[in-house]
């Protein structure tokens, strides 16, 4: 099979992204994946296996390391160096108690990521992300945001996280600790398998999330108009949909996928919503492509003229890893409170 290449076209510089998040993009896991992974495993393979010229006994569902280069190959590129592409597209939602559910914006971001080696048996993932808060309207990038919940326009601060890095290795990463700020409790360690679903047409599904409680760097009595609280509750689950016969060939080192992602996090800083009750939820559809067509334009205009740097993965890795929340406490100033 032809080795696939997952450089992007020439109107991105190219020399590889979360979680998310995520997506950003972190990953989590649990126990069942490890169960649902040996289950498929055990399960039986195609008698044919080396139909078509692909040995599907390379899928090796339940062993750790398999697990490990298969997620690099995921998040970044195995031909260490290469930078990654992905996207991802959808629309931010409002959640509030006993109300209609609203759709308040669109939202549009990219990623570049490229993988290093450690030497160990690990692999660090480098990554810069953006995300863009986008008029539903007009799909024009949104510098001011009406706020029907507040009856006012506020400033939109977007995502812009650089660098968004962690380790790939085979056990479960830590979480991450977004500055120290998630930094109490670490779960055992537990071997690296994820919950593989191979289904009828060729394809094979996976899902991962993961889920946050931790100290928020928007403490209230300093961000009244900001902060949801002392603790910051954010989910994110991540669904992918691969190409079994890529999948199969270790001499495609970086994968191409379609899926979702989905965010559960506070009100977002900007829309100054305080402790009001509910949350935003983001639902997305995202990929990774060997190209970057998907991209609106308006977007890719919008992060040329703001973002340019954001076209190339780092190739060091450099210290903290903050999320667009701790970004907003480090860059932001507290918006004076509303008078009444």
């Amino acid at each position: 099979m032809q080795k696939k290449s997952n450089e992007v076209d020439s109107a991105v510089p190219n020399s590889r992204r979360n979680f998310i998040k995520t997506a950003s993009v972190a990953i989590g896991g649990t126990v069942a994946g490890a169960s649902i992974g040996k289950a498929m495993a055990s399960s039986g393979k195609p008698k044919n296996m080396k139909a078509l010229g692909v040995d599907y006994s390379t899928l090796k569902y339940d062993d750790n390391e398999w697990n490990r280069d298969a997620f690099a190959r995921i998040m970044g590129d195995l031909d260490f160096g290469k930078q990654k592409f992905g996207w991802y597209k959808g629309t931010v939602k409002g959640v509030r108690p006993g109300k209609p559910i609203d759709d308040l914006c669109g939202f549009e971001g990219f990623s570049y990521a490229r993988l290093k080696d450690n030497g160990d048996g690990t692999y660090q993932k480098l990554l810069r992300e953006v995300g863009y808060y986008i008029d539903l309207k007009t799909g024009e990038v949104l510098e001011e945001f009406y706020n029907p919940y507040l009856d006012e326009t506020v400033k939109v601060v977007h995502i812009a996280n650089d660098p968004f890095n962690h380790v790939i290795s085979a056990f479960f990463p830590q979480p991450p600790s977004y500055g120290g700020l998630n930094g109490d409790k670490k779960p055992p360690k537990i071997p690296f398998i994820m919950p593989w679903i191979e289904v009828g047409d060729g394809k094979v599904l996976l899902q991962n999330d993961i889920n946050l409680f931790y100290p928020s760097a928007l403490q209230p009595d300093k961000w009244p108009r900001e902060s949801s609280g002392k603790m910051n509750q954010v989910s994110e689950m991540f669904n992918y949909v691969f190409d079994k016969d890529d999948l199969a060939n270790p001499n495609i080192t970086g994968l191409e996928f379609s899926g979702s992602w989905s965010r559960i996090t506070p009100w977002l800083p900007w829309m100054l919503m305080g402790q009001t009750a509910g949350h935003i939820s983001y639902d997305c559809v995202q990929g990774c492509y060997n190209n970057t067509d998907m991209m609106s334009p308006k977007v890719r205009a919008y992060a040329k003229k703001h973002h340019p740097e954001f076209f190339e993965a780092p190739t060091e890795w450099k210290d903290p890893s903050w999320s667009s929340l701790e970004h907003y406490a480090h860059e932001q100033t507290p918006a004076p409170v509303k008078k009444s």
